[in-house]
């Protein structure tokens, strides 16, 4: 009997800065509908071997770093189609000789991501494709269970953190091969915790998060809890920074620099992290942030709540009698959510 299918629909999001709908290309679409159709039917043996680190790494290995997949010209021709600005980029175009310098590229983030002054707003870690949620049943934007299960996605032997965040809000922050695929501090605070979690590396295409159920808390991660309620902080409460690697991910490298990208250092528990700063570089491919907050304690931007519940989109993501669930394209350092204040 069929548990699982994929099919090759069209999937559309919503560009932020114009509203306009765009569709998106989908990175190597064939590829993960061979991998995902009827994924359950293959077998556990396969499936374990799809998703493994070595497959992973291979497929990585061989996409960026072979002969095949050093050349830049191919990528370079792929990110103009993707509508890129190599301007942005810190070091010369013409020194970004391979796919694998092409997709680590550092950019003048200063210049090209400007960031809201206000202390209290939660900014989008990443450039990403995103949508939002909540974890109570009461919230008109209850989506519990549909990307991941909370207790798997923050460890089950985290249970003050998932008892922290367990009616929480939380955004899923989409990273395509094309983007620029350093993190940013979203929020201003200090490291209450940071841990890795083992897990497997199933693709961020929307086909592979719909063929397999909850898949950003199976996938290998790295979790930052960031106290936000302290001196200098954004004080939106506890903030959860999910860091998940995806396929063709080898590794999650944190690279916390207070200014540009200078002095790198993996953030550690007590250091104060500025909002904004960049955090921590995907190599390479795609790959998915996920934020949790506290319960009661923001409010997403309201593009972005609107945006997801637009007619005329076509979406692979749907919640509930197959209504559509649309992602908004969203730049990094950008206004996402704002500190709710209670009287």
């Amino acid at each position: 009997m069929r548990r699982h299918s994929w099919r090759p629909l069209r999937h559309q999001y919503i560009e932020r800065h114009s509203a306009a709908v765009r569709t998106e290309r989908l990175y190597g679409d064939r590829i993960v509908s061979l991998l995902y159709a009827d994924v359950w039917e293959k077998g556990p043996a396969l499936y374990s071997l799809l998703t493994a680190t070595w497959t992973s790494r291979l497929l990585g290995f061989l996409n960026y770093d072979s002969m095949l997949g050093s050349k830049a010209a191919g990528t370079l021709a792929f990110l103009e189609r993707s509508g890129v600005d190599l301007r942005e980029c810190v070091e010369s175009p013409d020194r970004l000789d391979t796919a694998r310098k092409l997709f680590e590229r550092q950019i003048r983030y200063w210049d090209c991501r400007p960031m809201p002054d206000q202390r209290d707003v939660a900014v989008c870690p990443a450039d990403a494709r995103i949508l939002v949620g909540s974890l109570s049943e009461v919230s008109s934007l209850f989506l519990k269970d549909k990307f991941f299960d909370l207790e798997e996605l923050l460890g089950r032997d985290r249970r003050s953190w998932c008892r922290t965040f367990e009616t929480g809000d939380f955004a899923i922050l989409r990273l395509t091969p094309e983007k620029y695929h350093y993190t940013h501090v979203p929020v201003a605070g200090r490291v209450a915790a940071i841990y890795e979690i083992p897990g497997r590396y199933h693709s961020c295409n929307p086909g592979a998060v719909v063929a397999v159920v909850t898949p950003h808390s199976k996938n290998r991660r790295v979790v930052t809890i960031l106290e936000t309620d302290v001196p200098g902080g954004s004080e939106v409460g506890a903030v959860a920074m999910i860091e998940v690697a995806a396929l063709m991910i080898g590794d999650i490298a944190q690279c916390y620099s207070a200014e540009r990208y200078r002095i790198p250092q993996p953030a550690a528990p007590g250091m104060f992290l500025r909002k904004g700063a960049p955090k921590s570089l995907f190599r390479p491919g795609g790959s998915t942030v996920v934020l949790l907050f506290e319960p009661g304690r923001v409010a997403f931007a309201e593009d972005i709540v609107r945006n997801m519940s637009r007619a005329g989109v076509e979406s692979r993501f749907s919640v509930g009698f197959g209504r559509g669930l649309v992602e908004t394209d969203v730049m990094a350092r950008s206004p996402l959510a704002r500190a709710v204040r209670h009287r």
